[in-house]
């Protein structure tokens, strides 16, 4: 009988990841594959310290970590390493209960379905009131995602399926062609990443007035009940309908970011602002509804950073130039100016978005741009003009969806 043949193999990973592994073992049909876990972290230590991690035990069994990858290699597979076997992921029943609505929302919160804040619980009733906010099939496919597409499984989801998050989220029927529009972009405001991303949705439109979307004082924060719940809405989609925000399986930051909650929403005040819309610098007609996704670290405030500086003839295009500059590759700059500060740098020169892009991309006399493109640049205007405030940060616009096409 001719013997088995292969190389005999041991995964290695760090600690953290262990469950991860586990399920993804699972997922890929092996089970018991075998692996070894690491002590951790890696990345910042020297040969020497990475030198005692090898030589000294295991993160998991305290016991020496080379013998038990060598025992591992050596030993012969038994029937159980050999057995296969997949748990297919799904996003649970479609109906719940009956039960009493506390013994239904603390099953919600136990099964790591809900951001932990109270939930309006999604009956038949309230579900169909919500349908009523569109046009479309309950039952029409909107979109599909993932914690990182490529790696996690995707998952499909269905108006109806969308519709139920949204009355979980505290939202009305009249937000929910905006909450579709988002869910038919198909990105998660949860990623898988051990970075804290943050997530950020931008509203044009005459919609912002209809719904009472709140781009007035406090515009980023908790004021308005459309810009809340169409934030949560989002979150709570991405756990149930995506696959998503299960910590230390498909949910791995390191120290999370609290925008994850309801996410940053920025409907733009269009009139105040000296520039065209951000959705019409995107190429849509003035009087459409749009959504625009962006991902990244997140903002704060300017007046956090040493090269802004307050003086009787402030250059905000010049601060903002710096702050620019001083950002990280990967989600380029994104702005968010107050109508004030908007109007003053549009008065030192920038009477269109696209002179200011350009600036801040490669100033006159600057060797090179600091980033690839100009669409790693962006300028949203919200708020009021009570003082000379604004934000600042990494973030990378990803793309618009138009909202009336889910009215």
């Amino acid at each position: 009988m001719e013997s088995e043949r292969g190389i005999p193999t041991v995964g290695i990973a760090v600690q953290p990841f262990k469950d991860l592994v586990n399920k993804q073992k699972i997922k890929r049909g092996m089970p018991n594959l075998r692996m070894e876990f690491v002590n951790y972290p890696v990345w910042g230590k020297t040969p020497e310290q990475l030198q005692e991690y090898v030589e000294g035990t295991s993160p998991e069994t305290g016991n020496p970590f080379m013998p038990e990858i060598l025992s591992k290699l050596t030993t012969p597979l038994t029937a159980e390493d050999k057995s296969t076997g997949e748990i297919k992921q799904t996003a649970g029943p479609s109906t719940y209960g009956p039960d009493t609505e506390d013994n239904l929302r603390q099953f919600f919160t136990d099964n790591q379905m809900t951001d932990y804040l109270p939930i309006i619980l999604p009956t038949k009733e309230r579900v169909d009131a919500m349908l009523k906010g569109t046009s479309h099939d309950p039952d029409e496919v909107v979109g599909k995602m993932a914690p990182t597409p490529g790696y996690f499984e995707s998952w499909s989801y269905t108006v109806r399926t969308v519709a139920v998050n949204a009355v979980m989220a505290g939202a009305t029927p009249e937000y929910f062609p905006v909450i579709l529009a988002v869910a038919s972009a198909g990105v998660e405001s949860l990623s898988s990443s051990d970075n804290s991303f943050a997530s950020f949705l931008v509203i044009n439109g005459p919609i912002r007035d209809e719904i009472g979307m709140n781009y007035k004082y406090g515009a980023m924060g908790p004021f308005s009940r459309a810009n809340s719940t169409i934030g949560r809405a989002w979150t709570l989609l991405s756990l149930n309908g995506g696959n998503a925000g299960k910590p230390g399986i498909n949910y791995m930051a390191v120290v999370g970011n609290p925008t994850n909650w309801v996410n940053i929403i920025i409907p733009e005040n269009e009139a105040d602002s000296p520039w065209k819309p951000f959705s019409v610098q995107k190429g849509f007609k003035p009087n459409e509804n749009v959504v625009s996704i962006f991902v990244g670290w997140g903002v704060l405030s300017s007046a956090n950073s040493a090269k802004v500086a307050w003086t009787k003839q402030i250059n905000f295009a010049g601060q903002m130039k710096a702050l620019s500059d001083d950002q990280g590759w990967l989600f380029g700059a994104t702005f968010v100016l107050s109508p004030v500060v908007a109007n003053l740098v549009r008065d030192e020169g920038y009477d269109t978005m696209d002179k200011l892009i350009n600036y801040l991309y490669q100033a006159p006399g600057q060797d090179k741009p600091h980033f690839r493109s100009t669409r790693d640049i962006n300028v949203l205007v919200t708020g009021t003009s009570n003082n000379l405030y604004w934000d600042y940060g990494g973030a990378r616009y990803f793309k618009s969806v138009s909202i009336d096409q889910w009215r």
